[in-house]
């Protein structure tokens, strides 16, 4: 239960820093590189990341010995909902398409380093 904490606050921590630094873009330095949907992407990816976590904290509970399964899966059940996210957004006609795949994408690799940082923080301790 405490490493469920501990990933929700630096998850929390870490969506602010990432939500500020696009707040500065948009208002004070380059407002036409931010997408007007870029809130909504950041949301999704929050949700997304918390999610995948809490599911990959409890299926390494259960079994330690397919953690290599779980976290591959969990990469996977991401990579799916981020594509199902993006053809969902293309069905709804989202205006400014490039811009729109430029912003997913650099949030969805800020979330992937996040993933592997605190993936490669749990994973120290087991290696002994």
């Amino acid at each position: 239960m405490k490493a469920i904490k501990i990933l929700t606050i630096k998850l929390f921590l870490f969506s602010l820093l990432i939500g500020g630094i696009f707040y500065l873009l948009q208002e004070y330095i380059k407002p036409e590189w931010v997408h007007e949907s870029l809130w909504t992407i950041l949301s999704f990816f929050v949700l997304l990341t918390w999610l995948t976590g809490m599911f990959t904290h409890y299926l390494l509970e259960i079994s330690k010995e397919n953690s290599v399964n779980i976290l591959l899966g969990a990469i996977g059940i991401r990579f799916l909902a981020s594509t199902g996210f993006v053809a969902i957004m293309l069905f709804l006609r989202v205006e400014n398409l490039i811009l729109f795949v430029i912003n997913f994408f650099i949030i969805y690799f800020f979330y992937l380093l996040f993933d592997i940082y605190t993936l490669l923080a749990n994973l120290r301790p087991n290696s002994k």
